[in-house]
């Protein structure tokens, strides 16, 4: 039963997604969601009780993915735990991601009124960007610059990070960097500013980071389904 609720759940997301994207936030009604996704119009309010927590669980099953890869990727490598390669990949992952996109740009023909809403806030927040349990891993292994605490990073780690997001519409026709070039400046901004000139070995510090961004997956993905029982 789980599963087929999640697979209903899945093409209700997909549907929503698609018309997001394609419509944008202020056309896209519930009705028009039902009739793309094949089912009634009370089925989705059985998984999510307002329009606005629909569209949030699009954005978390976005987040989901993005740190599902994250997480593969430092499985892979354990330098990926790094904070600079980490968002590099976060930035990579997100901008490649549409909804994701529209978040953290604040595309606003995209996402219209949903840019103020209070269902959109855990999607920006600096705990999915960047939670102090997960800087606290780096700066006891070493992996911050000394004498940096995580509460330091507070206010200057969104403000660049986010800067890098915000700054798309507002760069000049003659800057023609690719995705990859920007996520490159991202990481050695960071690098430079936070972290030590030589980092120590990342592999002793990696499964515990790993554990806090499956933990934040976990998050995610019951913020995406986890109204399935219509609880």
């Amino acid at each position: 039963m789980r599963t087929e609720q999640t697979g209903r759940a899945d093409r209700i997301l997909d549907a929503a997604k698609d018309l997001l994207l394609r419509w944008g936030y202020r056309r896209v009604t519930i009705d028009e969601i039902a009739k793309r996704a094949g089912v009634g119009k009370g089925t989705i309010y059985l998984h999510w009780r307002t329009r606005e927590q629909l569209f949030f669980a699009v954005g978390a099953r976005e987040a989901v993915a993005m740190l599902d890869a994250i997480v593969e990727a430092m499985r892979a490598d354990p330098d990926e735990i790094a904070l600079h390669r980490y968002m590099r990949r976060f930035f990579l992952e997100a901008m490649r991601r549409p909804v994701l996109r529209a978040i953290f740009t604040r595309d606003e023909e995209t996402l219209d009124k949903f840019l103020s809403s209070p269902a959109r806030k855990p999607l920006e927040g600096a705990k999915l960007l960047a939670s102090r349990e997960y800087l606290g891993v780096l700066a006891r292994h070493g992996l911050l610059r000394a004498g940096l605490r995580p509460e330091d990073l507070d206010y200057p780690l969104p403000t660049i990070v986010f800067g890098f997001f915000a700054i798309e519409p507002l760069l000049p026709a003659e800057v023609t960097l690719g995705l990859e070039e920007k996520a490159g400046h991202l990481a050695d901004t960071l690098h430079r500013t936070f972290e030590p000139e030589r980092l120590p070995d990342c592999e002793p510090a990696a499964e515990r980071v790993i554990e806090v961004f499956e933990r934040f997956s976990h998050d995610f993905r019951e913020a995406a389904y986890g109204g399935e029982d219509g609880a």
